[in-house]
């Protein structure tokens, strides 16, 4: 096992399955003590349990909550410090995604989208900042998507609106933290072979979205988590910056 994340302390939202999983396991390989956090109570708890089981120590920990309820949030950092140490790493994975059509769109769905892509993104790093402004350290990574820089493949206008945030919050954040040597960086992943895609594409589609990509293939989990591990690192120089992992199917 790689160790350059040694005695750091992550969190990682939406850390039950898919993306959040791999970069779990993704960070606690490296090293990093990591705190999978996600409303599935029981699946996070299996998937925290399964990272320990493979790396033989316990690594990661899991701790249930809504990454759009503020005083979960931040009883979440509160938890993160009394059971494994103050939070150095955030990655503000928890997303919602729903292919609707935007006449179809209700209020209540797009509040709900928006809220959990990027209120939550908003709260988890709110709650976080205090923390790392207190060790002079920090490392934010959240999750945008190439729908925040073009739009969407599969989801609905509210989720392109949604991820676009994410990449203006992180510029903001990086521009406000960095003197605090907080790094706050942003991963846009393109279509990734999750769960979620899964439920929403069928193998026609997958296979006609596959035919239109330069690499003929939808992306891995963990192929998304080896940027996020790198944009960890404490030896980083990078800020302000977002990363896609699209197989070259959006080329700025």
């Amino acid at each position: 096992m790689e160790c350059e994340l040694k005695d750091q302390i992550a969190i990682v939202t939406g850390g039950a399955r898919g993306m959040g999983a791999a970069i779990g396991a993704c960070l606690a390989r490296a090293g990093s003590r990591v705190v999978l956090t996600d409303i599935d109570a029981d699946t996070v708890k299996r998937t925290a349990s399964q990272i320990n089981d493979a790396l033989g120590n316990e690594f990661a920990v899991a701790i249930a909550a809504d990454v759009t309820n503020e005083r979960q949030v931040e009883a979440l950092i509160e938890e993160t410090g009394h059971r494994l140490g103050a939070v150095t790493t955030l990655v503000n994975n928890a997303g919602l995604l729903f292919p609707t059509p935007v006449a179809d769109i209700s209020l209540g769905e797009w509040e709900k989208v928006v809220s959990v892509n990027l209120t939550g993104t908003f709260l988890c790093s709110r709650a976080a900042v205090p923390v790392m402004r207190e060790q002079r350290f920090g490392r934010i990574v959240n999750m945008s998507s190439s729908a925040g820089r073009s739009v969407s493949t599969i989801g609905g206008a509210h989720y392109t609106a949604a991820k676009a945030g994410v990449l203006g919050l992180t510029r903001a954040l990086a521009k406000e933290l960095a003197a605090d040597g907080i790094l706050v960086n942003a991963v846009c992943p393109g279509l990734i072979d999750t769960q979620m895609v899964r439920e929403i594409c069928d193998e026609k589609a997958v296979a006609a979205y596959e035919g239109s990509f330069p690499l003929r293939r939808l992306g891995l989990p963990d192929e998304v988590a080896g940027v996020v591990r790198f944009l960890c690192n404490p030896e980083s120089y990078i800020t302000g910056a977002s990363i896609d992992v699209n197989g070259g199917d959006l080329m700025i």
